[in-house]
């Protein structure tokens, strides 16, 4: 495939859109459209896991939050900075991804859905029971002057905006990638039949396992 495919000037015509939507919109209209990316690259994790893999899980917004509370917890309580706070964020959820996964892993199914589900509740009730820390269902107020990376002004919406579009970027490449590589096509061959691709030789939990890590992480870097 080359570098000017359908599908590649297609994700380039989707970039280009959004980078000039900015201009185009309103201030309220872009800045909830740059909520919409932040949920966009979430769903992009999850279609790594279901889209491709066929797992469905009840829980993924556990590695959503595994990010979010990472990031905003140790800015503040640790006094992180916003860089230092985004690369714990992905480290937490790519083991939080990898633990779970290993654990869901064991189970098929309907049954794989309900302990997805489980493992989420059991985060969120630890989020509400030690509040103290987590600040529960009151949220964290992270400080003005904590809102700063590489001194660009997170809370300006024009750095907000594409701070969030860069990120979104990144994902879709990182999508598209993995549609087009070998790895993705034997995630689709596992989601049609995973008895046929273990026959091939295949490690078939392995790239389930695989496929969870870089779900998972991809969520929490949203």
């Amino acid at each position: 495939m080359t570098l000017f495919s359908k599908p590649n000037l297609l994700h380039l015509g989707v970039l280009l859109g959004l980078i000039v939507l900015y201009f185009v919109l309103p201030p309220y209209y872009s800045g909830n459209l740059s909520r919409i990316m932040v949920l966009a690259i979430y769903a992009m994790g999850y279609n790594v896991l279901f889209g491709y893999t066929g797992l469905l899980s009840l829980g993924h917004a556990l590695f959503f939050s595994a990010g979010l509370y990472a990031s905003g917890l140790s800015i503040y309580h640790l006094g992180y900075n916003v860089g230092q706070s985004l690369i714990l964020a992905i480290f937490i959820s790519a083991f939080v991804s990898l633990v779970i996964g290993y654990l869901a892993l064991r189970t098929v199914g309907v049954s794989f859905m309900i302990v997805t589900l489980m493992f989420s509740q059991v985060a969120y009730l630890c989020i509400l029971y030690f509040g103290g820390v987590t600040r529960g269902d009151e949220g964290i107020v992270i400080q003005q002057s904590s809102r700063v990376f590489l001194s660009l002004d997170l809370s300006n919406p024009t750095i907000r905006y594409y701070s969030a579009l860069i990120i979104f970027s990144l994902c879709l490449i990182i999508n598209l990638w993995i549609a087009k590589s070998s790895f993705g096509r034997v995630l689709i061959a596992i989601r049609e039949n995973s008895d046929r691709a273990l026959m091939l030789g295949y490690n078939v939990q392995s790239y389930k396992l695989l496929s969870i890590i870089i779900s998972g992480t991809i969520s929490g870097f949203a």
